[in-house]
């Protein structure tokens, strides 16, 4: 019998196909991006992903609130318990308007305050990645089984932000032995550390939960882990917050000493 979490992951995955579908009929047609009161750009995709989301989810778990980007944009925040899911309906709304491809459906089960189940779906070229107890990938129709690498001798690959670069973010490399560094979008970064493309992601800029936990899910799933700097847990219901972030460092697998 399949884990109860990689159930609900698969279930996560054919609605974020249904969102993602939604979201590149309007790629399509183009759109033009709106600015929220935090300055953050909206489209379109993104409210029309998010509707199709809050749906599907209200079907399947009816009993558990959800946090949903512009829900929470526009004042429609639940009350949380220790069970609750995170919504990005469209995260990288950036690469949307650049079209570069490198946007996501995030959608993540937290659960006692850690991502138990989550999957994040890359509709312009069809990657979808999910984790619950295990974690996989689909790409087109192929299926397979993820999991992070061992860290090579040779030193780590990086990966780095392509909208959000920041000085913190490069100190903290440089206690490092780093032998290559790599940029994507979105919480594909997660999804190269999932599957053993990279080794670590700091991550010292504000994001927010909804942004981080869908890829916390597959990466925890694959061997991987999500760290506060210091190594203490990465907790997710920060509600008196908001639910803005602080500081992490995703890690391919537990965090290697410096040099």
């Amino acid at each position: 019998m399949p884990h109860e979490n990689d159930v609900l992951a698969r279930e996560f995955s054919s609605i974020a196909r249904q969102a993602g579908a939604a979201i590149m009929a309007v790629y399509a047609t183009g759109t033009a991006a709106r600015f929220k009161e935090d300055r953050s750009p909206v489209t379109e995709a993104d409210e029309i992903a998010e509707a199709i989301i809050l749906d599907r989810l209200a079907a399947l778990l009816p009993d558990v609130p959800v946090v949903a980007e512009e829900s929470c944009s526009r004042g429609m925040v639940p009350q949380v318990g220790s069970r609750f899911i995170l919504v990005d309906p469209l995260d990288g709304t950036k690469e949307f308007l650049n079209r570069n491809g490198e946007f996501t459906v995030n959608i993540a089960l937290i659960d006692a305050m850690a991502p138990v189940a989550g999957c994040v779906f890359a509709p312009a070229v069809d990657a979808l990645y999910a984790g619950g107890e295990t974690a996989w990938r689909i790409i087109g129709a192929d299926e397979a089984p993820i999991r992070t690498r061992p860290y090579p001798a040779e030193g780590l690959t990086a990966l780095c932000s392509r909208s959000h670069p920041d000085a913190k973010s490069e100190a903290f490399l440089a206690g490092y032995r780093i032998a290559d560094r790599r940029e994507a979008g979105s919480s594909l970064k997660f999804c190269r550390l999932a599957e053993g493309q990279a080794d670590v992601y700091p991550r010292f800029g504000p994001t927010m939960e909804w942004d981080v936990a869908a890829g916390h899910a597959v990466l925890a799933a694959a061997g991987g882990a999500v760290l506060a700097p210091d190594g203490a847990p990465f907790a997710y219901g920060k509600t008196a917050a908001g639910f803005r972030n602080e500081a992490f460092i995703a890690w391919g697998q537990r965090a290697p000493a410096s040099p």
